[in-house]
């Protein structure tokens, strides 16, 4: 089975923009083939005070990129005094996942965060294509089933609040359908403040909310 077959499936992340700042969530479970591989992978990571991202896909190249991301934004902070603009580092890591299309890190990504202009998500996928998506935006197996309950909960007043509950019941509808997607849920808010995690005890307060066939 081809490489691209084999590792790029599985997850369901979800990123939203909101009137204060934006969230981003994503469930836990790490497949191989047919195989759970972890139960509590870490799919959502903190890049600079106010930039995070999600990935899906292969977890050796995600963790990869990730780390070079974060020598990419230290390195850029040292040296000028300030910190990375979200279209800057959406940018940085679209030249190199583009750089390497012919041998391809097998992720898509979601950065976003807070900067100078505004609240901004942009998804990249493999190959380096960079688009801003300016509501919602879902990747993994899970996405189709994620973004029916996101579109059709999402409002442009949205706050982070009512974003954390909208990006849970969305990724736990996902939970519920995709195979690959499963186990607990892992969800952030940056806003003004900065990069805040999510209390598990709050994520599941809102899960048991929910109501399903």
């Amino acid at each position: 089975m081809p490489y691209s077959e084999k590792y790029y499936k599985g997850t369901t992340t979800v990123g939203m923009v909101c009137t204060d700042g934006i969230v981003l969530a994503s469930e836990k479970r790490a497949t191989m083939e047919h195989f759970i591989a972890s139960k509590d992978a870490k799919k959502i990571y903190k890049i600079d005070d106010f930039i995070g991202m999600t990935t899906a896909g292969a977890v050796g190249d995600a963790q990869r990129i990730v780390r070079w991301l974060s020598v990419e934004v230290n390195l850029y902070k040292v040296r000028t005094g300030t910190s990375m603009t979200i279209n800057a580092l959406s940018t940085l890591l679209a030249n190199i996942l583009n750089d390497n299309r012919y041998f391809p890190f097998i992720t898509q990504f979601l950065v976003g965060g807070m900067d100078r202009g505004g609240s901004r998500i942009f998804s990249i996928d493999p190959y380096g294509g960079m688009i801003e998506e300016k509501k919602v935006t879902s990747t993994g197996s899970g996405s189709p089933i994620a973004y029916g309950v996101l579109e059709s909960g999402y409002r442009g007043d949205i706050s982070m609040e009512e974003g954390v509950k909208l990006a849970v019941r969305a990724i736990s509808a996902a939970m519920r359908r995709d195979s690959a997607s499963g186990e607990s849920i892992e969800a952030v808010k940056i806003g003004k403040e900065g990069f805040k995690e999510v209390a598990e005890g709050e994520i599941k307060e809102i899960s048991s909310t929910f109501k399903y066939a």
